[in-house]
């Protein structure tokens, strides 16, 4: 497939868009810079122009002028990437949907709601609690849920609630040809036609601008326990997790935290865990309920060695253990200042968790290199942040290594190269050992719906 034309038609986009938006296209140095890199150490590169759009009328408008001039497109939401995604390879004109942040429709007896792809989840959730409702897909980050929808996001509700896979209805999109499309209706299922809903549900931008979400909503729970509970071994908390998940515990929230995170929240969070692999947990449900799965995992977890156990009801209480969760990345990038992050994830089948995890963590220790693991471990998703001097060759070398070692090891355990951070610019090259032949109809796909390869180009399964 091509790559997008010169800089030339790209001047003559720009000029276009500059008559509909005025001052609200910038190609200010640092704003070009801000949505070109990500949080990690991928390298970015800035798009030439930042539109910051208000509706999906604007978009269409944007989308029907890069076309004309084949200028590249790429998708922003918030920027908390860790892939790659909204980097600028080919230059092009970066779609800000930040402003699109209006909720457009709560439907409180039918569980759903429609927002606009700038919303937030945490925008979303503050807006739905005094309806009794809330949106559970967290991925930590408060970011968009277009973009967690284009990036298929998940997190740390994900074993019990599912991930935007599960959750998204349907979406409005502005397709290359400048087309606006829904995907679905309201209904809770159909056998109309093909999933062109799942099909923009992780498509990170290479095949549309996501400017509209209808989304599955739930009552907040009547009541949430959460628990920390400490193991003697990583090993021992992915065989709990195993346990649990087996027998049909209902666990809302599983997560993995090794002992190097540990160390990092006490300091960080100013919390005051012994130091040693452990697992966060959270129950919903009745008073009842979600007090006999928190006695349930308990005794679980007191046969592989864990405890003691302690749990968490108090509102404040649950927020602030799990808030130190949701900053694990910061919480260990502060304890090695000087070096670069690089945050990374896979996913295997459960049954193949501990086994996968603690051969990782044995190759870290192989080569000497600090990689705090973090997990969501109720759906065999773990993460590894890997830290680097850049400067140093061998270093460099080594962390490579690690990486790409994970990620074969995922893939040779029946898993995937990544479980929710998504493929972007930075994971492309494993998607033919994942896919084989499969790879050849995505790139079919997206020559399809784009032929001039201008949305989001160079990245996933965009060649």
């Amino acid at each position: 497939m091509d790559t997008p034309t010169g800089k030339n038609s790209t001047t003559q986009a720009i000029a276009e868009i500059r008559e509909r938006l005025g001052d609200r296209l910038s190609t200010a140095p640092a704003v070009r810079e801000q949505h070109g890199k990500d949080q990690t150490w991928n390298p970015g590169a800035s798009p030439d122009a930042v539109a910051f759009v208000k509706d999906t009328d604007e978009v269409q408008q944007i989308v029907a002028i890069c076309g004309k001039y084949g200028t590249p497109i790429i998708p922003y939401g918030t920027g908390t990437s860790l892939e790659g995604h909204f980097t600028a390879p080919f230059g092009g004109i970066s779609i800000d949907l930040s402003n699109m942040n209006r909720i457009l429709e709560v439907n409180a007896a039918d569980l759903d709601c429609r927002v606009e792809a700038g919303v937030t989840r945490k925008q979303l959730n503050a807006h739905l609690r005094d309806q009794g409702l809330f949106f559970p897909v967290d991925p930590g980050a408060d970011a968009s849920l277009g973009g967690m929808t284009a990036t298929r996001a998940s997190g740390t509700n994900a074993v019990r609630y599912g991930t935007m896979r599960e959750n998204v209805l349907n979406v409005t999109a502005v397709m290359a040809n400048g087309e606006i499309i829904r995907t679905g209706s309201r209904a809770k299922k159909s056998s109309a036609g093909y999933d062109l809903t799942r099909l923009m549900v992780g498509s990170e931008g290479t095949l549309g601008v996501i400017t509209e979400v209808a989304l599955k909503l739930y009552g907040i729970p009547e009541s949430i326990v959460s628990a920390v509970c400490p193991f003697p071994s990583v090993e021992a908390c992915c065989n709990a997790t195993i346990t649990a998940i087996q027998m049909g515990l209902p666990v809302a929230r599983i997560e993995l935290v090794d002992a190097e995170h540990v160390k990092a929240f006490n300091v960080y969070s100013k919390l005051d865990l012994r130091v040693t692999p452990t697992l966060f947990l959270e129950f919903h449900g009745t008073t009842a309920s979600a007090q006999e799965q928190a006695e349930t995992f308990a005794a679980i977890a007191e046969e592989l060695g864990g405890g003691p156990y302690s749990m968490a009801t108090k509102e404040e209480d649950r927020q602030r253990l799990w808030q130190a969760r949701h900053d694990a990345f910061w919480a260990t990038k502060s304890l090695m200042p000087g070096k670069d992050a690089f945050a990374t994830d896979v996913c295997v089948p459960i049954s193949r968790l501990a086994e996968c995890v603690t051969e990782t963590q044995a190759d870290l220790a192989a080569n000497r290199l600090y990689g705090p693991i973090v997990g969501h471990v109720g759906d065999g998703n773990f993460h590894v942040v890997l830290f680097c001097n850049r400067a140093d060759p061998d270093e460099v070398k080594k962390v490579k290594g690690v990486y790409g070692r994970m990620i074969d090891r995922a893939i040779d355990m029946g898993g995937t190269c990544t479980g929710e951070h998504g493929i972007g610019s930075g994971k492309r090259d494993y998607l033919e050992k994942e896919h084989g032949p499969a790879l050849g109809f995505m790139r079919e796909i997206k020559k399809a719906l784009d032929p001039k390869n201008i949305m989001n180009p160079g990245k996933n399964a965009a060649i």
